[in-house]
This record gives structure tokens, sequence and C-alpha cells, in this order.
């Protein structure tokens, strides 16, 4: 059990440094590109990555996480699972790059965003096949290789994008940073595959094995296939309905909101086991757990929102003034950042907790109504219609999380509802600060002087006290199941 906590936490540490370093160097690596292209060719390039990432989904059904299950599960029969899923990948790889091709194909859009389009596909294929060989490294409790990879990843994407910067070499090229940095995590991926799991392919089909495989891979396929029309579908309406620039625009908040999810994501990495854990062994503590996650995550959330609000037209300035637009979709955006995080405890604790399906339900219900939304809002209202269809989806993805949790747990919601009303009250401290402070100083320090503002202000509050830090610590340090 000692050595399985310490793997446990090797693994949730690298998997934390990985997702941070990733983060910044890829939002990093995006303000140089919106900065030097400008809202409307960065509208064609990340219609072309969002256009191709939904069709990526329907390569890996689902076989990738059944991989990393069966293999923790039968490490004996590694050989034949990857094989196997492998097998059944490459034919949902060429139907998946020819159904991209005939749609970008049979479309209106110019030749420079088809040319897009082509690239980005590759990079579709190559990426859902690394996912497959580091889902066998995952199976084997092996997060290390994959966590290497990815910050390598974006250190290559970062270092050609300023290559094609420097001597402007055009939308194409920046598309090969991608491709480049996607065919790298190919090959290092199959040689950890080959090298340190001893794998090869077995070129003939285990029928059965493969069909028990896609049963299986049903439930996580569902799932998949509504979450990642959920995260691309957006842009590429907004392409659709209101052009290349409003992409461009939306892709600002977008991004910044996807490079915040590190701090709720590399919580719930440690949280997760926990919870499963107490789902069989202890609920009342599952009930402590899941009131601890949702009073940490408030307080982390809630100045993040307002305080990306209130600032938005200075994190705007970074952009150059051609992204002027979008201080509104931000401000709404950053808005939704409070239902976004507390929906990574509550997925989690259904997750843990057996209730997969309804998780899938509520993802489904969540994807129907982005759709209708944007469908009536983006015509009308462009960006800032798609940025309002994020709040209230996130808002309803919480929602329907939260009917679901008292039947699982009896959690006392009056200590969430405290701490909540404690952080309303910092929160206006900060908010009052930052709108004083950002017209005086510049942004890092208004950021920083806000952010002190409100830790102070929760602390007098009785918010938190020392023993809540040194838990926090302790959830990063260590997993204790």
């Amino acid at each position: 059990m000692t050595e399985k906590i310490t793997n446990i936490a090797k693994n949730t540490s690298y998997f934390t440094l990985a997702l941070v370093l990733q983060k910044i160097i890829s939002f990093t690596y995006f303000i140089l590109i919106a900065r030097a292209i400008g809202p409307a060719d960065l509208g064609k390039y990340y219609f072309a990555i969002s256009f191709t990432s939904i069709f990526g989904i329907f390569i890996d059904i689902g076989q990738s996480s059944v991989l990393t299950r069966e293999v923790a599960k039968h490490p004996d029969y590694t050989g034949r699972l990857f094989s196997s899923v492998f097998l059944m990948k490459l034919p949902l790889a060429l139907l998946s790059m020819l159904a991209v091709f005939s749609l970008i194909n049979f479309s209106s859009y110019p030749e420079i965003t088809r040319q897009l389009v082509y690239l980005s596909m590759f990079c579709m294929a190559l990426d859902s096949f690394t996912l497959t060989f580091f889902a066998v490294s995952r199976g084997f409790h092996n997060l290390k290789y994959e966590s290497i990879s990815s910050v390598v990843f974006q250190l290559i994407v970062f270092i050609v994008v300023l290559i094609v910067l420097k001597f402007n070499l055009g939308l194409t090229w920046l598309m090969m940073s991608l491709v480049l940095a996607s065919l790298y995590n190919f090959i290092f991926s199959f040689y950890i595959l080959k090298n340190n799991w001893g794998l090869k392919i077995n070129w003939r089909p285990d029928k059965a094995l493969i069909k028990s495989i896609l049963l299986i891979s049903l439930p996580f396929a569902v799932y998949a296939i509504f979450q990642r029309l959920y995260m691309y579908l957006d842009s590429v309406m907004l392409s659709l309905l209101a052009g290349d620039r409003q992409v461009g625009i939306y892709q600002i908040p977008f991004k910044l909101i996807f490079a915040l999810q590190f701090l709720p994501l590399a919580f719930i990495a440690s949280l997760f086991p926990a919870m499963s854990s107490y789902w069989q062994n202890n609920r009342k503590q599952l009930a402590i757990t899941f009131e601890r996650a949702m009073n940490y995550l408030i307080i982390i959330s809630l100045p993040v929102s307002v305080g990306g609000a209130i600032l938005a037209d200075k994190i705007i300035i970074i952009f150059k003034s051609g992204y002027s637009d979008a201080i509104l979709p931000l401000q709404i955006t950053m808005a939704a950042v409070i239902f976004m995080f507390l929906n990574f405890p509550v997925g989690s604790l259904l997750n843990a907790c057996d209730r997969q399906k309804r998780n899938t339900v509520n993802m489904g219900a969540v994807l129907a109504a982005s759709v209708i939304l944007n469908l009536i809002l983006i015509p009308r209202l462009e960006a800032v219609g798609a940025s309002l269809t994020a709040l209230l989806t996130n808002f309803l993805m919480f929602v329907l999380g939260m009917w679901i949790v008292p039947q699982i747990t009896k959690y006392d919601y009056k200590k969430i509802i405290i701490i909540l009303s404690k952080s309303l009250l910092a929160v206006a401290v900060m908010g009052a600060v930052g709108y004083y402070l950002k017209n005086q100083i510049n942004l890092i320090l208004t950021v920083m002087l806000s952010g002190v503002s409100y830790f102070v202000a929760l602390y007098i509050f009785k918010g938190f006290k020392k023993e809540d830090i040194i838990s926090v610590y302790k959830s990063f340090s260590k997993n204790k199941i």
C-alpha cells in the first residue's frame, strides 16, 4: 500500500508540474501569435484546429480510456489489448481524415483555411495514436514520460512559432509548428511503448477482443463525443455564422479560461482517487472531502472571476488594440469561471461514485443547450453571444450536477454557503482595490496587491485558518487513499 501511495503521489506531482508548465508555455505563444497576426487570421488558425478537433474524437471513441483501465487490471494481456485498440483506430483515422477532407473541400472556405485544415488534420491523427501509446504507460501507473513529453511538445511549438513570426513565414508555417510537435510526440510515445514496455503490434485482429473493447468503450465514447463537441463547436459555429474575425475575438477569453483550468485540474488529480476510496469505505469522509473541495474552489474561483472581469480592459491591451471587442466577451466568460471550477469536484464526485451515466446525460443536455443558444445568440451578438452561451451552459452543468449530489452524500450545504458568503465579502474588498489601482499602477502589481487584499480580508472574515493551508498543501504533496 505504501508503494502504491508513493507511486500515485509521484504521478500527481509529474502531472501537476507538467500541467502548469504546459499552460504557461501555450498561453505565452498564443499571446505572441494573437499580437502578430490579428483577429481575422487568428480566427482562421483556430477554426482549423477546432474543426479537426471535433473529428478527432471519432478516431478514439473511448478506446484509450479502456486500454488504460484494462492494462492496469490485466498487465499480462497488454500486447493483445494494445494491438486490438491500434487496429481499431487505423480505419477510424482514415475515415475521420476523409470526412474532414471532404467537408472542407465542399465548403466555401478560402484556400488558406483549407490548407490549415489539412495540416491540422495530420495533427489530429498523430495525436490520437499518441494518446493510445501513452494510455499503455498510464495503465502501468507511469505518467512521467507523458508529462515530460507534453512539456517538450509545447516547447517545440513555442520555438517554431518564434522562428515563423521572426521571418514572417505566414499562417501555414504557424500550423506546421503543431505538426512538428505532434510528430515528435508520436515518435517519442512509440519509442517508450517499444523500449520500456516491450510491445509490438500484432497485425492479426482478435475479433472477439475488439468486439469486447467496443462494448466497454461505449459509455466513455458518448461522454467524450459530447464533451469534445461542447468544447469546440462554438468556434466552428462562430466561423459559419459570424466570420473569422469573431472566432479570433472569441479565442481571447476561450484561451485565457483554458489556461486557468490548471488550478482545478491539479487539485482534482489528487482528489478523485480519494473520493473513489471513500465511496467504498467511508461515506462520512466522502461528504467532508466534497465540502472541502467546494470550499477551496469557491475561495480560488471568486477572485479569479471578479478580478478578471474588473481588469478585462487592461488584460486585452496585452493583445494590442485590434482585440478591444474582446473586452465584453472576456468579462462574461470570467463570470463563468466560478461554475466552471465548481463543476470539477461535482463531476469528479459523480464519476467516483458510479454515476458516470448521469454525468453523460448531463453533458448531453448541456451540449444541446449550447447548440440552441449559439444558434440564437451568435447571429445577433457574435462573440458576445458565444460567451453568454458559455456562461449559461456552465451554470446549467453545475445545477444538473448539484441536483444529484444529495443522492450520493449527505453533505452540509450550510458550511459551503458560509464560505461563499465570506468569500463574497472578501472579493468585494478585492474588487474595490483592483478597480482603484488598475489606472494607477501596472497590471502585474494590480493583480498582486488585489490578491493580497483578498486573502487578508478573507482571513479577517475567518474564511480560512492555518489548518486549511496545511490541508491544501498535503493534498498536493501526497495522496491519501
